[in-house]
Order: C-alpha cells, then sequence, then structure tokens
C-alpha cells in the first residue's frame, strides 16, 4: 500500500463562521488527498468574548466521524488583552490576543512534530494553515521551518481590498476618511470603483487601521491563501490574481463555495424539525427567510420595526432571532404584543435555525441577510435571492460586491453599520422584503445559473476541486522539503 505523504496542521479563529468553515475545508482536503494526506491536526483554543460550547461541540462531532483528524485544546490564556481593548477596537483586542497565544501554540506545534517524526509511517508536517487573524502565528511556523499558508474565509474581493490598502499604506500612511464617503477607490480585481463608506470599519479610525495593516502586511509572506469562493461566482477577482506574478504575491486558490455540512452538531434537535416540518407545507418559493448571523444581538427596538414590517408585507416569512437568553428568555418578550397570534397562519419565528437546510428548501424565495460571507455562499450555492443589510466587519463590502460589482442582490442598505445605533424603519424594510418576493428586478435567472456553477465548481473537475488538488501537490513537494529541513 502506497504511504500517505503530508501531515497539515490547522489553526482556525475561533469564532462560529471561522471555526466551521475551517472543519468543512478539513473534510474537502482529506477526502481529495485521501492517499497524500495523512493527518491533519486542528490546534483549538477559546476566547472570553464568545462562548466555547458549540465550537467544541462541532469539532468533537468531526473527531469522532474521522479517524485522520486530531483535535488539540490549548490551555486557557491566563492573561488575556483588557476587555477594552475589545471595546475600543476589536481588531486590536483580536491580534494581541493571538500574539499572546505563541508560546502555548508552540508547544503544541512542537509536540505533534514529535509525534510526526516518531511515527511508523513516512508523513511528515508540511505546513501551518492559518485563519487571516492567526497570521502572528507565522513566526512559529518560521521556527520550525514549516511553512505557512492562509485560510481566507472571506471573499476574493476581500482579498483585493487587502492587497491595495498595503499598497496605498506605503503611499498615504494613514486610514481612510469615512466623512468623505462618496470617494471612490480603485481597487485592482473590482470593475466597479468601492466607496470608502463601504469599507470595513476598522480601515475608517487609526488605532484599528494600524492593526489592519500590521495583519495584512504579513499575507505576502504565506505560501499560499485559499480562498472561500469559486472562479464562477468572483470571476474578475481571481482573474487579477491570476495575473500577477508569483514572485510578487503567494498563488491564491479558489476552493468554494464550501458550505456547512448538516451533519454538524445541533443545537436543538426538536427546535429544527418544527422549522422544517412548518417549511415543508408551505408553497414553492413562498417563504422569506430573515437571519442576521450569530455574533450580533439586534436591538429590541430594531427587531419590532422587523416585526411590523412583516405585518405591512403580508407574505410568509420563517424569521431566525438570535437573542441573549440572559436579556430576553423567550423570543414573545422582545416581540410586540400579540405579534404571534396575528401572525399564527402566515409565518414562524425560531431561534436558532438550520441555514443551510432552510436556504436549500422549495419553500424558500427570497433571505433578507447580513451579508455574512457564509450566508451569502449559501444563498448562491441554493439560487436564493438576497436583500442586503450588512452588520458590521466586511459586511458592507460583501453587500457591495453583491449589488454593485456581480449585481446579484437587492440593495436595501450598503453602508448601514450596527454600531452606528440607527433603527431601520417598518415601511424601508417592507419596501425590501416585497421588492425581493414580488419584484421584477430580482436576478432569478442569474442566481440559478451561478448556483449550477457554484455546484459544479466543486465537483470532481472543477475549478475548486482542482484548486484543492494544486494545493494538496504543493503541500506534498512541501513536506518533502521540511522533512530534510528539520
Amino acid at each position: 500500500m502506497e504511504k500517505q505523504e503530508a501531515e497539515l496542521i490547522f489553526i482556525p479563529f475561533p469564532i462560529p463562521g471561522h471555526l466551521l468553515a475551517t472543519i468543512e475545508l478539513v473534510k474537502l482536503i482529506l477526502t481529495h488527498g485521501r492517499r497524500r494526506i495523512h493527518t491533519i491536526t486542528i490546534l483549538h483554543w477559546g476566547l472570553p468574548i464568545f462562548p466555547p460550547s458549540d465550537n467544541d461541540a462541532s469539532l468533537q462531532t468531526l473527531a469522532k466521524t474521522e479517524s485522520r483528524i486530531r483535535i488539540v485544546t490549548l490551555p486557557e490564556l491566563q492573561n488575556p488583552p483588557p476587555m477594552e481593548f475589545f471595546l475600543k477596537a476589536p481588531e486590536y483586542y483580536i491580534l494581541e490576543f493571538v500574539k499572546k497565544m505563541v508560546p502555548s501554540v508552540r508547544d503544541a506545534v512542537s509536540t505533534v512534530l514529535s509525534s510526526s517524526r516518531d511515527g511508523s509511517d513516512t508523513a511528515r508536517v508540511a505546513g501551518i494553515v492559518l485563519d487571516m487573524f492567526c497570521v502572528p502565528l507565522m513566526d512559529v511556523g518560521n521556527e520550525f521551518h514549516l511553512p505557512s499558508y492562509i485560510f481566507l474565509t472571506c471573499n476574493a474581493g476581500f482579498l483585493c481590498l487587502v492587497k491595495h490598502v498595503q499598497e496605498r499604506h506605503r503611499r498615504v500612511k494613514s486610514g481612510f476618511d469615512r466623512s468623505s464617503g462618496e470617494e471612490e477607490n480603485i481597487v485592482p480585481g473590482y470593475v466597479t470603483s468601492v466607496p470608502t463608506k463601504v469599507l470595513p470599519l476598522g480601515l475608517l479610525t487609526s488605532e484599528p487601521y494600524d492593526t489592519w495593516v500590521d495583519m495584512t502586511e504579513r499575507f505576502h509572506e504565506a505560501k499560499g491563501i485559499l480562498v472561500n469562493s469559486s472562479k464562477s461566482i468572483e470571476p474578475n477577482a481571481f482573474s487579477y490574481f491570476e495575473s500577477i506574478p508569483v514572485y510578487d504575491y503567494p498563488p491564491v486558490y479558489p476552493v468554494g463555495p464550501i458550505l456547512y455540512s448538516n451533519d454538524r452538531s445541533i443545537l436543538d434537535p426538536l427546535e429544527r424539525d418544527r422549522v422544517m416540518t412548518w417549511l415543508d407545507k408551505q408553497p414553492e418559493s413562498s417563504v422569506v427567510f430573515l437571519c442576521f448571523g450569530s455574533l450580533m444581538n439586534l436591538p429590541a427596538t430594531q427587531i419590532k420595526e422587523i416585526a411590523q414590517a412583516l405585518e405591512i408585507v403580508g407574505c410568509k416569512f420563517l424569521w431566525s432571532i438570535r437573542t441573549d437568553p440572559k436579556d430576553y428568555p423567550s423570543l414573545s418578550e422582545i416581540l410586540p404584543d400579540g405579534f404571534l397570534n396575528r401572525v399564527s397562519g402566515l409565518g414562524f419565528v425560531c431561534g436558532w435555525a438550520p441555514q443551510v437546510e432552510i436556504l436549500a428548501h422549495k419553500a424558500i424565495g427570497g433571505f433578507l441577510s447580513h451579508c455574512g460571507w457564509n450566508s451569502i455562499l449559501e444563498s448562491l450555492r441554493f439560487g436564493v435571492p438576497i436583500a442586503t443589510w450588512p452588520m458590521f466587519a466586511e459586511q458592507q463590502l460583501n453587500a457591495f460586491t453583491m449589488v454593485k460589482e456581480l449585481g446579484l442582490a437587492l440593495e436595501m442598505r450598503l453602508d448601514y453599520l450596527l454600531a452606528d445605533g440607527e433603527i431601520v424603519k417598518a415601511d424601508e424594510i417592507a419596501r425590501a422584503v416585497r421588492s425581493l418576493m414580488e419584484g421584477e428586478d430580482v436576478p432569478r435567472r442569474i442566481l440559478k445559473e451561478i448556483a449550477g456553477a457554484a455546484k459544479e465548481a466543486v465537483m470532481d473537475g472543477g475549478s475548486s476541486f482542482v484548486a484543492i488538488d494544486r494545493f494538496i501537490d504543493k503541500v506534498v513537494v512541501s513536506a518533502m522539503d521540511c522533512s530534510k529541513s528539520r
């Protein structure tokens, strides 16, 4: 039997969207590299700002179903950065936290390397795959002569912006000015110019901007960047990276769309069954799905405006509301009085929801979304039209990309920021939902074509399938090089 050649170490950032996408990428690499990849070790740690339970359950399920995956949980950080850092500049807090993890990561990598050397097979650790927020850990890879790769859970357009920020910073040495929000930025890889008002908030204020620069300047040190997208979704962005000589920038691998599989741990199976049973009874393309991610809670005043909008429109809806149980033990406490009774035959309100299953369901006709990239990929994969309501992080850029650059979504808002405290009124939300479900401008035919192309991209012979194989080939060669250098 042919010996398997390489081992990899993955270091994801431990928030749900990043971690779950990493889990699915790990599965894909093991499937593709069945006779070339021996083991993948995932180093995992907790963050004070996010509860670890859901992430831990997903990782343990993964380890039980795949013998070639090892989960190593790192010790809790005893001296995390003060929470004031997070409140002032989340990016700065995150990067400082990761830097403090270096000793634990160094010890874990050393242990993995020792285990690899002592094994009876010929597999050797060939590299470290880092989340974009974990780039300070490249220093650990360098210590052990291990090449570092980056897994970008954002899109290729975001990577274009990252490269542009570095090139601009060499000239300007300062952040972008939000007060001139209509300023147009020429970003290579984009056909349309990008307004300053849709850039991530961290680029618009001094301290987070400096952190962005520190973090993204290390991208060029990577031996490759894996992007959760496909050429069929972002042809211009990937064509741009293909045109760059390899000595000027790392190779970029389109490896998506990577979707969460439905066999991951489910927080509440009974709730899942209630949701899907209700959907099964609804007519095809009749339901609008509303969900705004797992990280940010909308204020009660905004939830009431959404509820009023749904009553104004009167269409069928499925609404997933994530709230902090400490503040609102039950959903009825934050909804308008009598709302659930008035819409009992029209809509369904739930907490957690199995988003992939929902978007794949024939009853779903539209998606009012915060425009997190994972959510966008899921909607594109199943051809579900989106109305954009970005909240934070890079979601404004995602919304702009979908509406203006790709023409694949309807615009409700492009530059909305939850942190500004603005409450979007019911009438505006109602107009967006009505346009999404009834409007003639919804690009349903194009979305259907994109859905087919996205599915083909990850199938045998597809562009993303081939890109993963190219990455594995590079890893195998690195395994031999690393073995010689240690």
